[in-house]
């Protein structure tokens, strides 16, 4: 379960402090599925980097499975963040050097070694995401689509708790956006993760929150009330 409450994050200014994210507050159950929207600069970015705590809040909480790691050592922060949290970023942030495997399985590299049992993981993952034949190619030889679909197998192969998603399909054509939302909805509700998404496209908000997600908009840092979702296009 994600517990957030009456979360506040300011930055310092010459007019005073900055205030970004207004006493937000939500709870997600497993397998819950939520979409943010709102303008630019409404807080969505800061609001996932605290949730994958990157950054930490001015006020307020954040629980995962009852663990608050604001209250842990920066290294137990990093590690609990590797073990429970994926991240898919609208750019895909993929090693070039690297095949599309071994950028899957990069984030075990944090433990030391990556083991026979994260390989296979690793394997397995580009087989359901479609890149069965891809697994050594290198991302200049991969599409735009496939390059994401490598960086949702990487956020997912530590099984995490909670998938942040910011602007997942941005760089990515109409067809290659919807099938990219529904491979975060269909690999999330199997292993009954918790699925945050940021995203400016109606189209792909509606795709994600339908059939028992929800959206939320985020305006002058503060979250509004659960918006009607539309049908699934």
């Amino acid at each position: 379960m994600l517990d957030v409450e009456h979360l506040v994050k300011e930055y310092p200014a010459a007019a005073g402090a900055l205030r970004v994210l207004d006493d937000v507050s939500l709870r997600m159950e497993a397998g819950d599925r939520l979409v943010v929207m709102g303008p630019s600069g409404s807080g969505k970015s800061t609001l996932l980097s605290i949730l994958g705590t990157l950054e930490e809040p001015t006020a307020g909480s954040v629980r995962l499975d009852g663990v608050d790691p604001f209250a842990e050592s920066p290294a137990g922060r990093a590690a609990f963040r590797n073990a429970r949290i994926g991240f898919v970023f609208q750019e895909h942030h993929l090693l070039a050097g690297c095949s599309a495997i071994d950028n899957v399985v990069l984030p075990a590299l944090a433990t030391g070694r990556v083991s026979d049992a994260i390989e296979a993981r690793g394997q397995a993952l580009l087989e359901r995401v479609g890149l069965a034949k891809r697994v050594e190619h290198p991302p200049a030889r991969l599409s735009g689509g496939e390059r994401q679909r490598v960086a949702i197998a990487r956020a997912l192969i530590h099984a995490p708790r909670l998938i942040l998603a910011d602007e997942p399909t941005g760089q990515l054509d109409a067809h290659a956006a919807a099938a990219v939302a529904d491979l975060l909805v269909e690999l999330a509700a199997e292993t009954s993760s918790l699925l945050i998404v940021v995203t400016h496209a109606a189209s792909i908000a509606a795709r994600i929150a339908a059939d028992g997600g929800s959206m939320r908009q985020l305006v002058d840092g503060r979250l509004q009330p659960p918006s009607p979702v539309a049908a699934r296009p």
